[in-house]
């Protein structure tokens, strides 16, 4: 379990690359990208003419990870039908493909990822709760990068040396300053961005060695930012959360247009007067308009 791009999909590489099943294949699905009337052929496989179009055999994903491990990530979002064909896998470990009666037994080890609460769902009537119990066998919470920032160097070493790999470039080497820059990053987009910043400076910088004065907008700014919304904020009245929230907004508004009243008012729709009496209100630091 864990936020969009906190690295599940690494984490359930690391499970399949130290367990004893690491010699056989690991086979990724993503359950949200396959829609309901192609996942039982996705999943199990089809006969020849069991559809239109289905002018071979093809085995499925569970199939494909025979002896190995089957990742279905986004399982969270898997349509309820989707949903009572994996638990009958699951819990029989056999199966049949789409226009087949022949029952293939199966060995596979399943990782299951989702960035959503199950028991939620659960609640909502959207998963089943006997899937739910079945595969949160041993749960793992995968926590945001802002959480784990110690994490960064190490993660900056093994993206540098894949992309490396990938591309038949020159690793490059980010010096202590600029890991220091970016630990003090809030990563909104967790290990997927930096990651992608990563690949960027591989690609962009023109030296063997990155500083810190290299690290580009936004991941040079500090965490939190001054004037960002925080919900911890939030008063015990309504009127005290509004104010906090105004204040939080205008100062991040202001920031944002470098404190030049005439553009800040306009952006936000509100008049130059009201916008100063609104500053003089909450005692931003009213700067020169430029």
């Amino acid at each position: 379990m864990g936020e969009n791009g906190t690295g599940k999909e690494l984490v359930a590489h690391t499970i399949h690359r130290l367990s004893l099943r690491n010699n056989k294949p690991m086979v990724e699905v993503n359950c949200a990208a396959i829609p309901e009337d192609l996942i039982e052929s996705e999943l199990f496989g089809h006969e020849k003419g069991a559809f239109t179009g289905a002018t071979t055999m093809r085995k499925g994903k569970f199939d494909l990870a025979h002896k190995g491990t089957i990742f279905l990530d986004e399982i969270g979002d898997m349509s309820l039908k989707a949903q009572s064909k994996v638990l009958r896998i699951l819990q029989e470990q056999k199966f049949e493909r789409v226009g087949g009666s022949k029952t293939i037994e199966v060995d596979v080890r399943v990782i299951a990822a989702t960035n959503k609460d199950l028991e939620g769902e659960i609640k909502k009537g959207t998963f089943r709760e006997d899937l739910y119990h079945r595969v949160n066998v041993i749960p793992l919470k995968v926590p945001p990068l802002r959480e784990r920032k110690e994490d960064i160097p190490e993660l900056v070493e093994v993206f540098v040396k894949e992309f490396s790999f990938v591309t038949k470039v020159e690793p490059k080497r980010f010096t202590l300053g600029a890991l220091e820059v970016l630990q003090r990053y809030h990563w909104p987009g967790n290990v997927r961005e930096l990651k992608n910043m990563v690949e960027r400076m591989m690609i962009l910088s023109p030296s063997d060695t990155i500083e810190a004065n290299d690290i580009p907008p936004p991941f040079n700014q500090d965490s939190p930012k001054r004037g960002d919304f925080d919900p911890t904020m939030l008063g015990n009245s309504l009127k005290e959360a509004k104010k906090r929230f105004e204040k939080a907004f205008l100062e991040r508004k202001l920031e944002e247009f470098h404190w030049n009243i005439s553009q800040t008012a306009e952006a936000i729709g509100i008049e130059r007067s009201n916008l100063h009496k609104k500053i003089k209100l909450y005692g931003l630091d009213e700067r020169e308009e430029r």
